[in-house]
């Protein structure tokens, strides 16, 4: 990201990692200088000495040739160990710097491939009324990286609001830090949280209040991120209409707000979210106002969007359905991170083959039958999570993870103590 593109570039390379590599080979090449030097300098004045010596005696006493022949030498021997010496170091400067400049570019690479698009390290926010403390966030860890299609999913009082608006810049943890590509944006001023806002996210909320202004026409509501873009009246409307296109909404532009069902409001809010094309997408509960049919519509409209654009997006929800059609789900539960879902590439390739025959409209009989197989939300049947993700449980930096309740009922622990065993390189958690 541009914003932070420079000030990544300084915070990743560590001075001390930086010069390392000079100061070893300025000491081998140093060393090397200061012997090779003595040793020209030796044959120089071996073979610079008597031949001097020998044309100054022709034409000089023996006293002026034996002074010329000492000056000569000692003059030769100087220039041609200053010559080698400088040449030596030259070399050697060249060499180190070229070492340095490979260690750098290797270190940046590593540093970039290490470096998560939004890293949450033990995220705490706490909430104070009348006296009391509610601890919404309790030392939440989260890593998101580019282009994910991620879901977060918890019950009501969970944290996932709380989340979503530290991830989003609209608030600051009591502990701990939000970091875009290693930079935490708690370090930066209002100012340039207001751009990067600007710049690089988009929002949809839950309700359409929030949205849309209903005085304002479809096309002028999209257009509105574009205020301050300094594009011209038609390039705004160019890219509004573009967007419109993009969600299926077109036909719509000179429609207000009100004229619209409530799925059609949510694609004009993403269109309007989009607009500004930002690299990350964040809804709240962006389904939790329509029915079914179009909670279903919307979902795919999510992979679509992630796919075509790139779009890392991050949606927060309390809809278990929307797991069906996400490759990640993140579960919170009173303020941390529990478990988390990955999408099995066997699933995935069954939603993206009923997709396919959806919008082709070949057999659309056989796109449902295939759906009662296992396809899942995208034609109103919902997958059993064993079928469609891959369930792990979070280990914290302590070491620690947690059981959810379904677990501990499967196996009969009713109580905080369990034994621990080691088998077959395993580890078993059981009943005392």
């Amino acid at each position: 990201m541009g914003l932070f593109s420079k000030k990544k570039t300084e915070d990743k390379n560590p001075a001390g990692e930086k010069n390392a590599p000079e100061i070893i080979v300025m000491g081998e090449k140093s060393q090397a200088s200061a012997t090779a030097g003595s040793a020209q300098a030796a044959e120089a004045s071996a073979t610079a000495g008597p031949a001097q010596a020998t044309e100054v005696s022709a034409t000089a006493g023996p006293a002026q040739a034996s002074e010329a022949s000492e000056t000569t030498s000692s003059d030769k021997t100087s220039e041609a160990s200053e010559t080698t010496s400088s040449a030596q170091a030259a070399e050697s400067t060249e060499n180190a710097e070229a070492g340095k400049g490979a260690a750098e570019v290797n270190g940046e690479k590593k540093d970039d491939e290490d470096v998560p698009y939004i890293k949450c390290d033990s995220l705490v926010r706490i909430f104070k009324s009348e006296g009391i403390e509610v601890m919404a966030l309790q030392g939440l860890d989260l890593e998101i990286q580019r282009g994910e299609l991620t879901a977060i999913i918890g019950k009501s009082g969970s944290g996932k609001s709380t989340l979503l608006n530290l991830l989003g810049a609209l608030d600051k943890p009591s502990a701990g830090y939000v970091a875009y590509d290693g930079v935490n944006i708690a370090e930066l001023s209002e100012k340039q949280l207001a751009k990067f806002r600007s710049d690089h996210i988009g929002f949809v909320w839950q309700k359409n209040t929030d949205n849309l202004l209903n005085y304002l026409t479809v096309a002028e509501n999209v257009e509105m991120p574009l205020l301050f873009t300094g594009l011209t009246k038609k390039e705004k409307r160019e890219r509004a209409l573009k967007m419109l296109d993009a969600v299926g909404l077109a036909h719509k532009e000179k429609a207000f707000p009100t004229m619209l069902s409530g799925g059609e409001q949510q694609r004009v809010a993403i269109a309007t979210a989009l607009v500004n094309e930002p690299e990350l997408l964040l809804m709240d509960e962006p389904t939790g106002a329509v029915d079914r049919k179009t909670s279903i519509m919307l979902q795919d409209l999510f992979r679509e969007i992630n796919r075509k654009l790139g779009v890392t997006i991050i949606i927060v929800t309390h809809d278990i359905s929307l797991a069906d059609r996400v490759d990640r789900v993140v579960m919170i539960s009173d303020g941390k991170i529990s478990s988390e879902r990955i999408l099995k590439d066997e699933y995935r390739r069954k939603i993206e083959a009923g997709e396919t025959m959806l919008k082709e409209g070949l057999a659309p009989g056989a796109a449902v039958e295939e759906a009662n197989a296992g396809l899942g939300a995208g034609t109103g049947v919902s997958s059993s999570e064993n079928d469609s993700h891959e369930e792990f449980s979070i280990l914290d930096k302590a070491g620690r993870v947690r059981l959810s309740a379904e677990m501990r009922e499967a196996v009969g622990i009713d109580s905080n103590r369990v034994k621990i065993d080691i088998v077959d390189g395993k580890i078993v958690i059981s009943k005392e």
